[in-house]
C-alpha cells in the first residue's frame, strides 16, 4: 500500500533532510512539501492525502493550529499527521491534537523508520475498517493508552466517558476500564454510527448494551447514563425505531 504524504516545515534544512528519508521508503509517495503552514491549506484539502509530517514552530499559523484545522474536517478521511519539532515541551500538545507520532529533531533514521511503519500500520488498519460495509463481531479499533496501541474489540464496548484530555472506554467482563489519550470526537469517527450513538458531550453508548431508557437517560448494567438536549433528536429517533 502507497501512503500519500506532504512535509510542512518552515526550516529548509530540516525539509530537505525530511524529503530525503521520505524518498528512501518504498511505500511513501511525497505529494508536496511546504514551507508555511498557510500554503498547506490546499493541500491538506487533497482528500489522496494521508500523512502529515508537521513542524510546530512556525510563524503565523502553528502546527498545533493546522492540526486542528485538520481534525475540523469532519466526515471525511482525516490524514494521520507525524510532529516534528526541535522541543519536546510540545508533546502533550501533540497527542491532544491525536497526533500518531512526535519525532525530535535532529531526528534520526531509526526513529523516523519506526514511526512511519507505525503509520503505516494504523492507516492500513483505517482502510481496512471503512471498507468493510458490515462490521463483524471481530471488528476492532486501536486505542493509544500510554506508549502503546491496544486493540479493542467494539463487541466488547460498553460505553465511552469523555473528560478534557482522554476518555474512559468502559467494557465487559471487567470493572476497570481502558483509559486513551484521545478526544470523544475522535473516537466517534471511529466507531460505526449504526452500532455507536453519542448521547451526551461526555458519553458515547454502544446500542445494544442498553439494558432500559426513559426519556432522559439510559442505563447500562447499573449505570445510569443522561440524555443532553444537544443530543436529543438523534435519541428521539433511536427511541421511535425501539417502539
Amino acid at each position: 500500500m502507497s501512503i500519500n504524504c506532504i512535509v510542512v516545515d518552515d526550516d529548509e534544512a530540516a525539509m530537505a533532510y525530511l524529503c530525503d528519508l521520505i524518498n528512501q521508503i518504498p511505500f511513501l509517495n511525497l505529494l508536496s512539501y511546504h514551507n508555511y503552514p498557510t500554503e498547506a491549506l490546499i493541500a491538506i484539502e487533497n482528500k489522496d492525502l494521508q500523512l502529515v509530517f508537521l513542524d510546530i514552530n512556525m510563524p503565523g499559523l502553528s502546527g498545533i493550529e493546522l492540526a486542528r484545522l485538520i481534525n475540523s474536517k469532519k466526515g471525511e478521511k482525516i490524514p494521520r499527521i507525524i510532529f516534528t519539532s526541535g522541543y519536546d515541551r510540545y508533546a502533550l500538545e501533540g497527542y491532544k491534537v491525536e497526533a500518531l507520532d512526535y519525532l525530535l529533531k535532529p531526528i534520526s533514521q531509526e526513529d523516523f523508520i519506526s514511526s512511519v511503519y507505525k503509520a503505516k500500520i494504523n492507516i492500513e488498519n483505517r482502510t481496512r475498517a471503512s471498507s468493510t460495509l458490515d462490521y463483524p463481531e471481530n471488528n476492532f479499533i486501536f486505542l493509544r493508552v500510554e506508549y502503546e496501541l491496544i486493540k479493542v474489540y467494539l463487541k466488547n464496548i460498553l460505553y465511552i466517558e469523555g473528560f478534557k484530555d482522554y476518555v474512559k472506554i468502559y467494557v465487559t467482563n471487567t470493572e476497570t476500564y481502558i483509559k486513551s489519550l484521545t478526544t470523544m470526537k475522535a473516537i466517534e469517527e471511529k466507531l460505526p454510527a449504526h452500532a455507536f450513538m453519542r448521547i451526551h458531550r461526555s458519553f458515547i453508548v454502544s446500542l445494544d448494551k442498553i439494558d432500559s431508557i426513559t426519556t432522559n437517560t439510559v442505563k447500562i448494567g447499573k449505570v445510569m447514563i443522561p440524555v443532553s438536549s444537544q443530543y436529543k433528536e438523534g435519541f428521539k429517533k433511536f427511541l421511535d425505531q425501539w417502539f
